[in-house]
């Protein structure tokens, strides 16, 4: 890829509206470029231009978007940002991890670079590893960590620090840990992780409880655990943002 002179300071891969919206409720001056798939976004926030894309999840989705967005604003650092999975028991959920390493079965290990802001409450020096379905279970979360040594995983960052890999920048994951190591997720998740208008995401929701009643408290407290995790998180991308050096 091509190296293009920076546009912007930061370029943001979210993979869902749920951990974008509240870090784009911050931004100043925002403008839209919507295309047939993806629509980019481009503002101010802490006095620097930040560009971010909603990628849907996966690692398809995320490194489409993300050398997407590299060829077209141009950012000077690549975050990888949102919510991830609990596999250190000892990462409680709502903490916020800065990932030093990215992780992924049957590819390099990838350095993460650590944004100048270090926040004195983030987990750090723990590797993320990216996965191609949600891990649900105990058990899964057990054996992943057995077989990695990764603290967290998700489902998008290995995608984006290839990309940034590729274009020759540095690429940083931001996390707020979802679900801890011994929380258990309801098997309809997967429905709720797609990407989705808020009404489709809703249905989802209410078609969740209608099968499984008993799901209805679970599915209740992980909506209003990434509304307090979206805050958190924008909080943490903010403070990132204004730490960086000026271009």
């Amino acid at each position: 890829m091509t190296r293009l002179p920076h546009r912007c300071a930061v370029g943001l891969i979210f993979a869902l509206e749920t951990e974008a919206d509240p870090f784009a409720a911050r931004v100043r001056d925002a403008t839209a470029l919507r295309g047939p798939v993806l629509s980019f976004h481009e503002g101010t926030i802490a006095g620097r231009r930040v560009a971010w894309v909603v990628s849907g999840a996966g690692v398809a989705a995320a490194g489409r978007a993300a050398t997407m967005l590299l060829e077209g604003h141009a950012p000077a650092l690549l975050l990888s940002a949102g919510f991830a999975g609990g596999l250190d028991p000892g990462l409680a959920r709502g903490a916020l991890v800065l990932a030093t390493g990215a992780v992924r079965e049957r590819a390099p290990r990838l350095p993460l670079a650590r944004p100048a802001s270090l926040l004195p409450t983030a987990t750090t020096d723990v590797d993320i590893v990216t996965v191609d379905a949600i891990v649900a279970t105990t058990s899964a979360k057990r054996d992943l960590r057995a077989a990695t040594g990764a603290a967290l995983v998700d489902m998008e960052t290995h995608a984006v620090a290839s990309a940034a890999a590729a274009a020759k920048i540095p690429c940083a994951s931001v996390r707020i840990v979802s679900d801890g190591a011994g929380d258990e997720l309801p098997a309809d998740i997967a429905r709720l992780v797609t990407p989705q208008s808020a009404f489709r995401r809703a249905g989802a929701a209410l078609a969740a409880i209608g099968r499984k009643p008993a799901s209805a408290g679970t599915l209740w407290r992980l909506w209003e655990n990434a509304v307090v995790d979206g805050r958190a998180l924008a909080t943490a991308l903010e403070r990132i943002v204004a730490a960086l050096p000026e271009a």
